[in-house]
């Protein structure tokens, strides 16, 4: 059985729709040494629910809005662009310029379509017969060479499928030239549908899609000039025509209200290449071939089909280069103030953070576990069935201030298995974390502490209720009793409960179902330094003006797996 780490999950307070905006007192339980498992006025958090998934996140993904005093996790943020580059040049790209060049590196930057590796412009040995050509600005002639775009990791070139370059300047527009025409290029990128011919219409997907638009957009207006559309992205509620059927609706010139809408013109559908209408090809006779003449081996992946640029590629000498796609970095704001709590360094080779509240730093203490007094020899470290056992939760204050934590949990775990839980120690307080790196008396203690196991003198430690194990500069630990529950599916069982119907649930143990995860409803209380905007000018003169602040949640400590012997 694979090693099982502890862990702590915190619940962002955005799991139900009903929570934003609210306040940490309105949005969470009230607190008490202890939740009853039948309460069902909603508040207690079941980390083993479908929904929790979509809620839980490990302390380093979770950022802390100083405004509302909220924790914020990546998906309830609100993001915005700060910077758009090319992740292999890192070659900052303009915003206007993905509407007319698509979002990938126009430049020489590509990926190798066998092991997305990056591909190198190299050099042929140029052939005897080539004509010499005159250098620029030199008057001696140099001979023509053909370059290629070769991978480094899996030795894949672009000669393979027959793809050569005349210069190293430029690959993407001569490979685009290659691979759709001298005349079909340049609609490639832009979406440029301008029907002058038919061979202006290259055979691509965002081609295709272009003709489409303009097609039916025009359709639309032809149809119906007085609603004055434009386009399919333009419903026409800006126009003049739109404006006067809206004031005619509400001024009464009509006995119902409304005007007699006149028949609709029938719209024909594209029936042309111009049109951006294709024929399905039916005939595979020749993939068939070819599927005989290279085996399986000249076949391509799902993985190798699925970063292709353009759909459609079956066979290895169908595969080609992938342009880079750009990434981007962004800054993140909160929902409901809409106050910037992560910001990077625009500067692409920079990768500072200008402004980053994380929640680890600036609210959120960090949570450790560890068995309090582990079993001599035991080393797979599971847990014994109906064994109490105590584990030990250190909690680190990261606050420049005092903080009062309130802990409650329920007295099972929820879930088929009802391990029970007893915390010790529920109310304690973390002294500020101090301002220096001096941290001369957590060494001594840790050296003291290690004397005395090698003494065999700390037994004489005794974990007591209501007393806190041990305390350190900006640290406290505390001790909870869990009993873990018999895994065994016996209805009959004081530690089997029964989920869902009247029917007991007998089925087989499900994934992770014998891990020990008890949910916890942590409470913080602190004062900090008044803010200029909550208080005003006149209370932020004061030196020693403070207020009280509060912060609600509740997370999800994995103790370790319950053996099931």
């Amino acid at each position: 059985m694979a090693s099982f780490t502890p862990y702590t999950y915190i619940q962002c307070p955005c799991h139900d729709s009903t929570v934003q905006g609210r306040t940490a007192d309105d949005a969470s339980p009230t607190v008490s040494h202890e939740l009853n498992e039948d309460d069902d006025d909603g508040h207690a958090f079941d980390p083993r629910a479908q929904r929790s998934i979509f809620s839980l996140y490990p302390l380093e993904y979770l950022l802390y809005c100083d405004v509302c005093h909220q924790i914020r996790c990546p998906r309830c943020v609100s993001e915005e662009l700060v910077t758009i580059y090319c992740p292999s040049c890192l070659f900052e790209v303009g915003s206007s310029s993905l509407k007319t060049e698509g979002n990938r590196c126009t430049r020489s930057c590509f990926q190798c379509p066998i092991c997305i590796g990056p591909l190198a412009v190299q050099a042929l040995e140029s052939p005897p017969e080539s004509a010499p050509v005159l250098s620029e600005g030199a008057g001696t002639p140099i001979p023509s060479a053909s370059w290629v775009l070769t991978c480094s990791y899996c030795h894949w070139n672009s000669s393979e499928i027959g793809v050569k370059f005349d210069k190293p300047q430029g690959i993407f527009a001569q490979l685009q030239k290659l691979r759709y025409g001298e005349d079909q290029s340049k609609h490639v990128i832009s979406g440029d549908s301008s029907p002058t011919k038919p061979e202006s219409i290259p055979d691509t997907s965002k081609a295709r899609f272009a003709a489409l638009k303009s097609f039916y957009g025009s359709q639309t207006v032809n149809a119906n000039p007085s609603a004055g559309l434009s386009g399919l992205g333009d419903y026409g509620l800006n126009s003049p025509g739109a404006l006067t059927r809206i004031m005619s609706i509400y001024s009464g010139n009509n006995m119902n209200g409304l005007k007699q809408k006149n028949k609709p013109t029938i719209m024909r559908e594209a029936d042309s290449h111009n049109e951006g209408f294709r024929l399905t090809d039916l005939d595979e006779s020749s993939a068939i071939s070819q599927l005989r003449r290279d085996g399986m081996d000249g076949t391509i992946t799902s993985a190798q089909a699925k970063v292709q640029v353009e759909e459609g590629a079956q066979f290895a000498d169908q595969l080609w280069p992938i342009p880079y796609l750009l990434r981007t970095k962004r800054s993140k704001r909160c929902p409901v103030c809409r106050h910037i709590i992560s910001k990077p360094e625009p500067k692409v080779s920079n990768t500072r953070w200008r402004i980053r509240l994380a929640a680890n730093n600036n609210a959120i203490p960090t949570i450790s576990i560890k068995p309090l007094n582990p079993p001599p020899g035991s080393g797979s470290g599971l847990l014994r069935p109906m064994r109490p056992a105590q584990f030990l939760l250190t909690f680190k204050n990261p606050l420049f201030d005092d903080v009062k934590v309130t802990l409650a949990t329920p007295a099972t775990t929820p879930g088929r298995f009802a391990s029970r839980v007893t915390v010790l120690c529920p109310e304690f307080s973390i002294d500020a974390n101090p301002d220096n790196d001096m941290y001369l008396d957590d060494v001594l203690k840790d050296g003291e502490k290690e004397r005395q196991r090698q003494r065999g003198d700390e037994g004489i430690h005794q974990a007591e209720a209501g007393k806190i194990w041990e305390r350190g500069r900006n640290w406290v630990s505390i001790v909870v009793e869990v009993v873990p529950a018999s895994l065994r599916l016996d209805p009959s069982s004081v530690s089997f409960r029964t989920e869902g119907g009247s029917e007991p649930d007998l089925s087989t143990l499900r994934e992770d179902e014998d891990i020990l995860e008890i949910p916890m409803f942590v409470r913080l209380e602190w004062e900090s330094e008044a803010s200029h905007d909550q208080v005003g000018a006149t209370i932020s003169r004061e030196k020693d003006a403070r207020e009280k602040r509060e912060l609600a949640y509740w997370c999800a400590i994995g103790i370790g797996r319950i053996s099931q012997e």
